[in-house]
């Protein structure tokens, strides 16, 4: 009995906490309209993305009439909160009233299902008849208990916009990370909101990045809060922007002021139940300008062809004991942090081994404001002659950010070749093709082609013959 009675309690509780995390919810308003004027079925998500949602009904005596959304995010004691709304909007073509039955909607794959609706559609708008003491008092009405005091302040946001960069001073090639994060304090009272922030990001982003470096944007497409303590004090961090960059050449990278407009609401001076306690006003958040001094690398051979980061090799063999003329597979796989797309394959100059040209595969991961990954480069080699190899010749030169020095990953591995020598066999195939090896030795002169003159003539003469034959059988014919 004891156990019947836990299992029921549990089920209701996981039925009330799904109640309770519930979201999503259908709205109708308003309950009375004009002929003409429209209805609105909303779907209404709170702290959700709606990703899917179904079709709105047919409802008699409305015509659909398009669809509006909107979302928005807001910023209250350095918490945040968001909707979004997907409105289907209804022209009322019939007088009276009109039940909506409950009906369902599926969102994000889960059912969400109206109540029952009464909408009472007037043919015309009811004017307010005057009464003698309309004009003493409403207790309705909007300014009643603040009439003539319509007074709102402006209240402080403790909020900030900042452009930060991982590093200050950098090589050429050399990867730094770049952020562009709104800040709210936990102590923010003010009431904030995003908008328009996909139209003002195309904005900003055409003014931070640079001409003169290679990007890896992390892609950012969900705005949420990070807590972060900031000389002492506490804020929510809502990163809106986030990419590394890698300078192409010696030009510092300057970035401009960046600016962000956020709804801000004021608040009434003497709020009220009946009253409008906020309006809505717009406040511009600034970022500090800031520049990166890039420097070359130092002197060397190559500079103009190094990658820059820290790497290491991974690298494997699949046979380390091979006869001459059997084919390996040799792996040089190259890890770490850097421009991973800008690798470039190793060398590969080891007598008496037939390297092909390698296929590569790389992997990039962006995360915690780094890039890193690996390349990989797969060749096939075949010995030519007979001895021991060792593939320390195999080697790819890159500057190490952490030793500020120029560092060189070279194979370790060594193997064992064994039978007779295939170099004359692998000369010949490359020998060109007999065909091609004659053009060289053949006069170019031009002659005239005599067989195709001679049937040429023949051909003319036969249908010179044939002309004349029909000419005599049509003459007659007619007589």
């Amino acid at each position: 009995m004891i156990k019947n009675i836990f299992y029921i309690a549990f089920l209701f509780l996981c039925f009330n906490i799904k109640a309770f995390s519930q979201q999503i919810s259908i709205s109708i308003s308003p309950q009375n309209l004009n002929f003409g004027e429209l209805l609105h079925i909303s779907i209404i998500s709170k702290n959700e993305k709606i990703k899917t949602y179904g079709n709105f009904p047919e409802i008699n005596g409305f015509k659909k009439a398009g669809l509006s959304s909107s979302s928005s995010t807001n910023f209250i004691n350095g918490k945040v909160s968001s909707s979004q709304e997907i409105t289907q909007n209804y022209i009322a073509l019939k007088e009276g009233e009109i039940i909506i039955m409950p009906f369902k909607i599926k969102v994000n794959g889960n059912e969400v299902r109206s109540i029952k609706k009464t909408i009472l559609v007037n043919k015309k708008k009811l004017q307010q008849q005057k009464q003698p003491f309309n004009n003493f008092f409403d207790p309705f009405e909007d300014n009643f208990f603040n009439r003539n005091q319509d007074e709102f302040i402006d209240v402080e946001a403790d909020a900030f916009l900042s452009l930060n960069t991982s590093k200050k001073i950098i090589y050429v090639g050399e990867g730094f990370n770049t952020t562009l994060s709104f800040f709210v304090s936990e102590d923010n009272v003010a009431d904030m909101r995003f908008f328009d922030l996909g139209k003002q990001l195309t904005t900003i982003l055409k003014k931070i990045k640079p001409s003169n470096c290679w990007e890896e944007n992390f892609n950012i497409e969900n705005i949420n809060s990070v807590p972060v303590i900031i000389n002492n004090k506490k804020y929510n961090q809502y990163k809106i922007f986030e990419a590394t960059y890698y300078p192409f050449n010696n030009q510092d990278i300057s970035f401009p002021i960046l600016k962000l407009e956020l709804i801000k609401y004021k608040i009434s001076k003497r709020p009220s139940f009946f009253g409008r306690n906020k309006i809505e006003d717009y406040e511009t958040f600034y970022s500090k300008p800031t520049t990166i001094k890039v420097i070359d690398l130092p002197n060397h051979p190559l500079k103009e062809n190094i990658s820059v980061g820290n790497f290491s090799l991974n690298e494997t063999i699949n046979k380390k004991e091979i006869t001459t003329g059997e084919n390996f597979s040799y792996e040089f796989e190259i890890i770490g942090e850097g421009n991973i797309t800008a690798i470039s394959p190793p060398t590969t100059n080891i007598d008496g081994i037939e390297f092909y040209s390698p296929n590569s595969q790389q992997y990039i991961k962006r995360e915690k404001g780094k890039v890193f990954g690996s390349k990989k480069f797969q060749y096939y080699g075949i010995p030519i002659d007979a001895g021991k190899y060792a593939f320390n010749k195999i080697k790819w030169i890159f500057f190490n950010t952490k030793d500020q020095k120029y560092d060189t990953l070279k194979s370790k591995i060594e193997i064992i070749a064994t039978g007779n020598s295939i170099k004359n066999k692998m000369i010949q195939s490359k020998n060109i093709d007999p065909f091609f090896s004659i053009i060289n030795s053949e006069n170019n002169t031009l002659y005239p082609i005599k067989k195709q003159t001679d049937n040429s003539i023949f051909l003319n003469f036969i249908i010179l013959t044939l002309i004349i034959v029909s000419s005599i059988y049509l003459i007659k014919y007619n007589k």
